[in-house]
């Protein structure tokens, strides 16, 4: 199995900036990929970036587009994301999840960390 825990969650102005960490434990050598999810209240969780654990490779919702970055360290076993030019509409709670070789789907799940933009 592998273990997420994210860190970094806030309260923060619009126009402001957070930076989200995901630490990973366990049998990280079994990960292939690392997403940032977030749900907001009444809406349906959505996915807002992943990286692949092997070569980086992201990808991006439009809604963050130019404004958040995902990034990875392998070394560290962590995957970040910056977040930038935040607004209002990106308040919700920020997991990430770990996609893993051989098995489809997000199975791994970190608890969650609140994200907060005030207007």
């Amino acid at each position: 199995q592998v273990q997420l825990v994210e860190s970094g969650g806030g309260l923060v102005q619009a126009g402001g900036s957070l930076r989200l960490s995901c630490a990973a434990s366990g049998r990280t050598y079994s990960i292939r990929a690392v997403g940032w999810f977030r749900q907001a209240p009444g809406k349906e969780r959505e996915i807002v970036a992943y990286i692949t654990w092997s070569d980086g490779i992201t990808s991006y919702a439009d809604s963050v587009k130019g404004r958040f970055t995902i990034s990875r360290d392998n070394a560290e076993n962590t995957v970040s994301l910056q977040m930038n030019s935040l607004i209002p509409e990106d308040t919700a709670v920020y997991y990430c999840a770990a996609q893993r070789l051989g098995v489809q789907g997000y199975n791994n799940w970190g608890q969650g960390t609140q994200v907060t933009v005030s207007s």
